[in-house]
């Protein structure tokens, strides 16, 4: 079952990583290369170089869970960003974009109310 959803935090590592790593591999990057945490809930998203695969490491109560796609044609689209940054945040509605395939960069969101800070 995908456990995410728009209460949570996610956070795209902005450098491609190797998809051979796993939990302790990616933990390691949030915490040496992001000065993160894995352990603090947000979820933390890496992809490959040809930007084929994409993985999602969350801790959840009691451990980590490891969510892992592969495009059998196509590639992720990923945001417009600094190059020079480690990472960049995004919404849960960025993250199904990104992961369904939809241009992210070309989306204009419409006025919608908020409740005043």
């Amino acid at each position: 079952m995908f456990g995410l959803g728009i209460s949570h935090h996610y956070h795209l590592y902005s450098h491609p990583t190797d998809m051979r790593k796993s939990f302790d591999g990616l933990a390691g990057i949030i915490q040496k290369e992001l000065n993160g945490s894995a352990l603090d809930g947000t979820a933390y998203i890496f992809i490959n170089k040809s930007r084929d695969k994409v993985k999602i490491l969350h801790w959840e109560d009691g451990g980590f869970v490891l969510y892992y796609k592969r495009l059998e044609s196509g590639r992720f689209e990923l945001p417009v960003y600094d190059a020079s940054v480690m990472g960049i945040t995004l919404s849960y509605s960025q993250l199904v974009l990104l992961i369904d395939g939809i241009s992210i960069s070309h989306i204009r969101r419409k006025k919608r109310y908020q409740i005043p800070a």
